[in-house]
């Protein structure tokens, strides 16, 4: 099985170099791993402490970031390492100021991961939530490297749990700990003989819980909403975009809109602010106008969409259309936020608690999004109720990073 797995990456590796040709995101995938060694010896000295952290795209990042935070504070002596999987992780992170070193993760061969392992040379290593690389995995524990899963989500349609999945059940062996997010991980890790698990939670909700620390003001926005009540639109597609649009086009002058795309590219932004019948303003238009004269503010950047939830009455969180399903919905919860989703949410845990509890609404199509949009703008005393249950759900639900690090210290 070894040899059939490494023989398909390489097979991979090449195939790459040609999607580059149709792929614009691939090409990225491809380029931006070729000066990763170089980039890294560069940065890394032999004598330098280092500790590793893995994530596979940006959702995965930021689910790490409380325990990269505490590792940083506990550990100032060492070098932080991140690596990504995916370009979508990449390109928005590779400034981020956290890490000394931020880099795509060389694909998964046996060359790659020893010599990977080599300049980096970590004390401890950090996969975040998932992605399991057998040759990265084999090679660290063949170093006796400390290695950690965090914010763990098994699922029994995974490898591990069938019968033909002896190969990667091996390469779990190399964990030292495993911190899963539920209690179904954890049955599923311990049916398989592994042990050695804790259910600690989902890092995500201390992260979130961070963001009420800080200062969250934009002084254009405030100058947007003025005194009017505000729905967010966070992450939307175009079929979320194609409900909100029909409502945003039939509203009152009394309420206000923002619209931050999942997608910013400059032909989606026109298409979609052509489709406005409101008076509609762009981030990028904003120095120019006085915004509060509009009633759509469409968000053609990134960066700013949390700080944006903070002044949000009511939010709608796109993804619920599309598979796998909704976007993060515990940055509007944090704010105390009622949010509004599509029907695609099952592969969440935290969606499908807060739509039980009843402080996320999920909708299916144009007649339900009017009338929830319709009852939570009239009646004040419903958006507030549903906005504490978010709020307090993601309290209670705190103390993963704390949980770890008790351990890692211990």
């Amino acid at each position: 099985m070894n040899q059939i797995y490494n023989l398909i990456v390489i097979l991979a590796s090449q195939l790459l170099k040609i999607i580059t040709l149709f792929s614009p995101k691939m090409k990225l995938f491809v380029e931006g791993r070729k000066a990763v060694f170089q980039t890294l010896e560069n940065k890394i000295q032999a004598t330098d402490r280092t500790i590793w952290f893995h994530a596979a795209s940006l959702g995965e990042y930021e689910q790490g970031l409380p325990v990269i935070e505490a590792i940083k504070q506990q550990y100032p002596n060492h070098k932080i390492v991140v690596t990504f999987f995916s370009p979508s992780g990449y390109e928005v992170r590779k400034n981020n100021n956290l890490a000394d070193v931020t880099v795509y993760l060389p694909l998964d061969t046996i060359s790659n991961a020893k010599q990977f392992l080599r300049v980096v040379h970590p004390e401890m290593a950090f996969f975040i939530k998932y992605e399991y690389w057998p040759n990265y995995l084999n090679e660290l524990k063949k170093k006796q490297i400390k290695t950690y899963l965090i914010s763990g989500i098994l699922r029994e349609n995974q490898a591990f749990f069938k019968w033909y999945g002896g190969f990667y059940r091996n390469a779990l062996k190399t964990f030292d700990y495993f911190f899963v997010q539920n209690e179904s991980s954890k049955t599923l890790l311990q049916s398989i003989g592994f042990n050695n698990v804790k259910v600690s939670g989902d890092t995500r909700f201390d992260r979130v819980v961070s963001i009420l620390e800080r200062d969250n003001s934009l002084d254009f926005i405030a100058q947007f909403k003025a005194d009017k009540t505000t729905i967010v639109i966070g992450s939307s597609w175009p079929k979320d975009e194609e409900l909100l649009i029909d409502y945003i086009n039939n509203s009152t002058e009394n309420v206000k809109f923002i619209i931050a795309p999942h997608n910013i590219k400059l032909e989606q932004i026109q298409e979609l602010k052509k489709a406005i019948t409101k008076k509609t303003i762009l981030f990028s238009e904003k120095d120019t106008v006085d915004v509060s004269n509009y009633s759509v503010f469409v968000i053609d950047t990134i960066g700013i969409l949390t700080k944006i939830y903070s002044y949000a009455d009511i939010a709608y969180v796109g993804g619920g259309f599309g598979n796998p399903g909704v976007h993060n919905i515990l940055e509007p919860a944090t704010f105390g936020v009622p949010v509004v989703i599509g029907p695609n949410y099952a592969h969440f845990a935290e969606a499908k608690a807060l739509v039980n509890m009843e402080g996320c609404i999920s909708i299916q199509n144009q007649t339900q999004l009017n009338e929830v949009f319709d009852l939570l703008l009239q009646n004040e005393d419903e958006r507030l109720e549903k906005g504490h249950i978010c709020s307090t759900f993601v309290q209670m639900n705190k103390g993963a990073t704390q949980a770890i690090m008790g351990y890692i210290l211990a």
